[in-house]
């Protein structure tokens, strides 16, 4: 359950990202009322998640699902660039996240 938690976590950490992004520095309301509630929500479930899952894998698995999150709404929605210097890069992260949680014993 503490895994689910986390990759829910991770998910909300993409949005509020997201939201921030469309909030344009807090000056748009509904953007940045999305980005405060799913910031929220994020710490909530990560908090929940790290009740059983050691700090360093939860802390860093929680910010990898958000920077490989971003990155791919990054290219999928705001149509930033696609390179494979950025592709290798951010695979680098995802295979960080696998190991952590091949090793993790959770």
């Amino acid at each position: 359950m503490s895994w689910f938690l986390l990759f829910i976590a991770g998910l909300l950490e993409v949005a509020w990202a997201a939201g921030l992004k469309t909030s344009e520095g807090f000056t748009r309301l509904w953007p940045s009322v999305f980005t405060i509630v799913t910031s929220v929500g994020s710490f909530v479930l990560l908090a929940l998640a790290m009740r059983q899952l050691p700090l360093g894998t939860a802390y860093a698995v929680w910010t990898g699902i958000g920077a490989v999150g971003a990155f791919i709404f990054g290219i999928v929605i705001m149509g930033e660039a696609v390179t494979i210097a950025r592709i290798a890069s951010v695979s680098l992260i995802v295979i960080g996240m696998v190991g952590l949680k091949l090793s993790s014993g959770h």
